[in-house]
């Protein structure tokens, strides 16, 4: 059926196409956002280090991330590395950029939920020579956890509305396959019409997701303190 303008029976055609290539694109963001959010808290536990040169090397490193495109980024990774022997593949390439860029971000995340933290509770562990891995990990994560799964959540939604950068180098992602198939047929309105609605589904689907598990995540929280209390 086609309307005049836009070629429905084409969308229904390329609609299958196009929902693959969304399932690669979705792993692609979950896989480096999980990145991203294991490389955010070293990132930010070396940038508040005691030790002064670390914890400024740390930060300019977060900061040049953080102020340069990731576009740039992945053009660095792809293009560049090469040239000392390191080769990747696109999608290694573009998972990889992603957990560098937003990793930084995160880092800064990390940090905020670790400011809020009462700075009584740090003296304290400190002058009962608590264990620093075991005082992180049953102590500070506890109340830090609740504080940033909303902000950390909200990158997830960023990093899929991101991925279509990635078909500059090759990656095999929603857009590029939207483009290939324009490109193809000479008709692009349908695919990118297309596009534009899954990425609008997804983003709604993952914010809804997160706000899910923030909720989830408060009421055991609460549950937790009511029974302590």
């Amino acid at each position: 059926m086609n309307s005049g303008w836009f070629d429905f029976a084409l969308a229904a055609e390329i609609l299958p196409i196009l929902a693959a290539a969304t399932g690669l694109t979705v792993c692609m963001a979950l896989a480096a956002f999980i990145l991203a959010m294991l490389l955010g808290l070293p990132l930010c536990l070396l940038r508040r280090a005691k030790v002064p040169a670390v914890a400024r090397a740390t930060g300019f490193f977060i900061e040049f991330i953080r102020s340069t495109p990731l576009l740039v980024q992945v053009y660095f990774i792809y293009f560049a590395l090469p040239n000392v022997g390191i080769v990747l593949s696109p999608l290694t390439t573009g998972i990889l950029a992603m957990t560098l860029h937003y990793g930084c971000y995160l880092s800064e995340v990390y940090r905020s939920g670790l400011d809020a933290v009462p700075s009584g509770q740090w003296d304290v562990s400190t002058a009962l020579g608590f264990p620093r891995f075991a005082f992180y990990r049953w102590i500070i994560l506890p109340q830090v956890v609740p504080r940033i799964i909303a902000p950390a959540g909200g990158f997830i939604v960023y990093m899929i509305k991101e991925t279509p950068l990635l078909s500059a180098i090759g990656t095999v992602e929603l857009m590029y396959v939207a483009k290939d198939i324009g490109q193809e047929r000479f008709q692009y309105l349908e695919p990118i019409t297309i596009v534009g609605v899954i990425f609008l589904i997804t983003s709604l689907v993952a914010a809804v997701a997160v706000r899910s598990i923030e909720a989830a995540y408060g009421r055991a929280w609460l549950g937790k303190e009511r029974f302590n209390g």
